[in-house]
Parts: C-alpha cells; structure tokens; sequence
C-alpha cells in the first residue's frame, strides 16, 4: 500500500515541476539574464552528462580526454558531426592499441 502513496507523491512532484512555470509565467521574459539563462540551460545539461561518459568509457582514461580534446579541436575548426566522431573514435582506437597492449 506504501508503495501507491510513493508513487503518487513522485507523480505530484514532477507534474508540479512541469506546470508550475507554465502556470506562473504566462507573459513573455523581460530580462536578458533569465533569458540568457534560459537559452543554455540544455546545452550545460547536456555536457555535464556526456564529458564524465567520454572518459570512463575508455579502459584507459587518458584515451578518453586525448579523444575528448580532439574532438573539440576538430569542431573548433569547422569539422562536421560525423568527421568529429570518427576523430574520436580513431583516437580512442589508436591510443588503446598502443597503452593497454
């Protein structure tokens, strides 16, 4: 019986957290800050999930940052989706032949 109450209550929580600000905010944000704040918030989300995972993923931690660090650099210069994950992914491949052999 506990467990439907654990349940419900985890289910007002989280509807809660998703309407509450539809609710309250129905004029559209003034200020730049919030705005600004608002604008990254996915993209700060969305690394601070994947940077940990590029490094433990690896049997050699040091393959996953010189992949991680080649990967920026070769989006940092243009480089498309797929040419910055096969970077990576060589990377990874080449330092892990060469470490853990």
């Amino acid at each position: 019986m506990h467990n439907y109450l654990y349940i419900l209550i985890a289910f007002a929580v989280i509807y809660a957290i998703r309407v509450l600000p539809l609710t309250l905010i129905r004029k559209p944000l003034r200020s730049r800050f919030l705005r600004s704040f608002l604008y990254y918030v996915p993209y700060v989300t969305l690394a601070v999930m994947t940077f940990p995972a590029i490094v433990e993923a690896t049997q050699v931690p040091l393959a996953g940052v010189a992949a991680l660090i080649a990967g920026a650099a070769v989006a940092f210069f243009g480089g498309s989706l797929l040419t910055v994950a096969a970077t990576c992914c060589g990377v990874v491949f080449v330092l892990e032949w060469i470490l853990v052999r």
